[in-house]
């Protein structure tokens, strides 16, 4: 792992069974949901999985970075107990975890779904 990739010293310990979320796109997720492990499309360039711990964030990030993209999104529901990587908060609030390194796919206990508007805003997840 690169200087640039590794996770600041600045890491909070999580509660035992804390779930965390991450969006991905249907395709994306397709091609690697039976394989022993998960990475998103950017983790060569940014070294690490975003996460969110709100479901309200998730909506304003997708609106924020994904709103053009027309392709179909879906929320990936984490239990963190089950990732073998490491999982650090490098935000204030502590509520965007990266994971640094793949995603056992058998973490991921629920996948849900987004419902978006006709122009691409990002709604709800359900």
């Amino acid at each position: 792992m690169s200087e640039q990739h590794k996770p600041s010293p600045a890491s909070v310990p999580l509660q035992q069974g804390h779930r965390t979320y991450h969006l991905v796109p249907f395709e994306v997720w397709e091609r690697q949901k039976d394989q022993p492990a998960y990475l998103p499309e950017m983790f060569g360039q940014d070294g690490f999985i975003h996460c969110t711990d709100s479901l309200d964030e998730l909506v304003a990030v997708g609106n924020r970075y994904y709103q053009d993209d027309p392709r179909t999104y879906l929320v990936l529901r984490i239990e963190c107990d089950r990732v073998e990587s490491e999982i650090v908060y490098e935000d204030p609030q502590q509520i965007f975890p990266h994971i640094y390194g793949p995603l056992q796919t058998q973490a991921v206990d629920a996948v849900l779904s987004v419902e978006r508007g006709g122009n691409g805003r990002f709604l709800a997840i359900r």
